[in-house]
């Protein structure tokens, strides 16, 4: 017996004893599927299901069908600042009084349009006049504060065995997670089912602050995060892509709730969203559940899709970002979205490339050549669902150079050209690559996160199991071919950041 078949067999073994029933790479797909129920609403909110009853906990993933790809320049970061609003309840959670607060708000609101309007006179503005709005807007905002029950969502779910409450949004999808005691999903129904309908734009200011403050943090104040958004700026010039999920800071800044909460009414319907349930459940009864809480949400319109697609490259692109930090570099290719034949390859060459310390990046660059301190490879940047890069990004050791580090990545790209891959090597990768996928399928947070992201990606969820079998289908030939098409000087973009030059301080003589 091969190493690749003791593995799988292995797996096998664990998983029929476990949380998921494997036998091969086919038979393992097929025992999963079976036990996954789709329902559908009237409303088009799509449902999964996967009954595991080994505790008595279940897993929720609700996942939305938007994030920055669907953002232009004016309502940048409009998607993560709403997720953020999520969280400050409904028209029941998180207030007191919701009928008394409502008149608060919207005086609140109407100040806020004072001051963006007198704001864009410009140099005409009366100061006078904002000193005084500013002043209405603090008092405002402190009456409205008074009704805020702080936290409220989050002291619920902790009180009732809740964990793992959070939410993260990127570019392609809104995804909000949480795992609890199995007794208490018709509470978590009845509350996302309220903040899915009735969703209050409470403490917007004040959040809008906050978000400020992130950006500032892991943006405007971290080099990394300088030289990503530069280099996602210069390789994608007119897909959305290009732009920060976080936000700028003048759109944050000018960014009103009118505008917020219409983004909220186009892609937070129950069509634009899949709900995956995992773990100690009843699957008749949790439809039942979903179709009376969730089912009485309105249908919406569709959500609008993104047209724009990034033009062909007419050369390289190459961007500098100045920073008082030690270098880093970016390199990244074009390559298509998911669903595309070659997706597959590209996770099997980022694993080749970057998985660990055997890997052929960190022996060359870090080890061998001691180049680097660090090197990786990631697949799907920044978003999957449209076309996006294949990025490989490195810090370089002193004294050596960005220069020195890209000129040794690119050799390292050109022996996948050339040399084909050993079957040994590729053995080796592709057991990790499924290793890996069958670790976050054993828990239930793990089967929900990727029932709900292939659901919402790719349109269907089965592709949790079938892109398994694809990438263990991935040949040296189809390594070579990729490589070859996809790493090349006029489909790269490349970003470094250098230390500011040193202004010279003598005065010419």
């Amino acid at each position: 017996m091969t190493a690749r078949r003791l593995l799988i067999a292995v797996i096998s073994l664990a998983l029929l004893t476990g949380a998921a029933a494997v036998a091969t790479r086919s038979a393992n797909a097929l025992g999963l599927e079976e036990r996954v129920v789709q329902h559908r609403l009237a409303n088009g909110l799509t449902l999964l299901l996967m009954e595991r009853h080994q505790a008595p906990i279940v897993a929720v993933n609700l996942t939305y069908k938007v994030g920055g790809v669907h953002e232009h320049n004016g309502i940048t970061g409009v998607a993560h600042l709403y997720e953020h609003m999520a969280f400050k309840g409904s028209r029941t959670i998180g207030v007191t009084d919701a009928r008394k607060e409502q008149p608060v708000l919207e005086e609140l609101d109407r100040i806020a349009e004072a001051i963006t309007a007198e704001k864009a006179r410009g140099p005409a503005a009366d100061q006078t006049r904002l000193a005084a709005l500013r002043k209405q807007f603090a008092e405002t905002e402190a009456k409205a504060a008074g009704f805020v029950v702080s936290a409220e969502l989050a002291t619920l779910y902790q009180r009732h065995g809740g964990v793992g409450l959070n939410a993260t949004t990127g570019k392609d999808l809104t995804r909000y997670f949480l795992s609890f005691p199995s007794n208490r999903l018709p509470l978590w129904a009845a509350v996302e089912s309220d903040r899915m309908a009735n969703g209050v734009l409470r403490e917007f200011y004040k959040e809008k602050n906050v978000v400020l403050e992130e950006r500032r943090q892991r943006t405007d104040n971290s080099p990394s995060g300088r030289l990503h958004e530069a280099f996602s700026a210069a390789a994608f010039q007119a897909h959305p892509y290009g732009l920060p999920v976080i936000g700028w800071p003048s759109d944050l800044d000018g960014l009103s709730k009118a505008r917020t909460e219409a983004f909220f009414q186009t892609y937070y319907g129950p069509a634009n969203a899949v709900l995956a349930i995992v773990g100690d459940i009843n699957q008749k009864d949790v439809i039942a559940l979903v179709e009376q809480t969730f089912g009485r949400i309105p249908a919406r319109p569709p959500s609008p899709p993104v047209l724009t697609t990034e033009p062909p490259y007419a050369g390289e692109r190459r961007v500098e970002v100045e920073y008082a930090a030690e270098p880093q570099i970016l390199i990244g290719f074009h390559k298509p979205g998911t669903g595309h034949p070659d997706d597959e390859v590209f996770d099997v060459i980022e694993s080749l490339l970057s998985d660990g310390r055997t890997s052929r990046l960190h022996k060359r660059l870090v080890q061998e050549k001691q180049l680097a301190t660090s090197v990786s490879a990631f697949s799907d940047y920044p978003g999957a669902l449209y076309p996006n890069l294949f990025v490989i990004g490195a810090t370089p050791r002193a004294p050596h150079t960005a220069a020195e580090v890209e000129q040794a990545v690119y050799e390292e790209l050109d022996r996948l050209k050339k040399e084909p891959v050993t079957p040994r090597e590729l053995e080796k990768i592709l057991n990790q690559i499924d290793a890996a996928q069958v670790r976050s399928l054993r828990s239930n947070s793990g089967m929900a996160s990727r029932l709900g992201y292939f659901q919402a990606i790719n349109g269907d969820w089965r592709e949790t199991f079938k892109r398994r079998d694809r990438i263990a289908q991935v040949s040296p030939e189809d390594i070579r071919r990729v490589a070859a098409h996809y790493f090349t000087k006029s489909n790269r973009v490349v970003a470094t950041l250098v230390k500011p030059a040193k202004q010279e301080t003598e005065s010419k003589p």
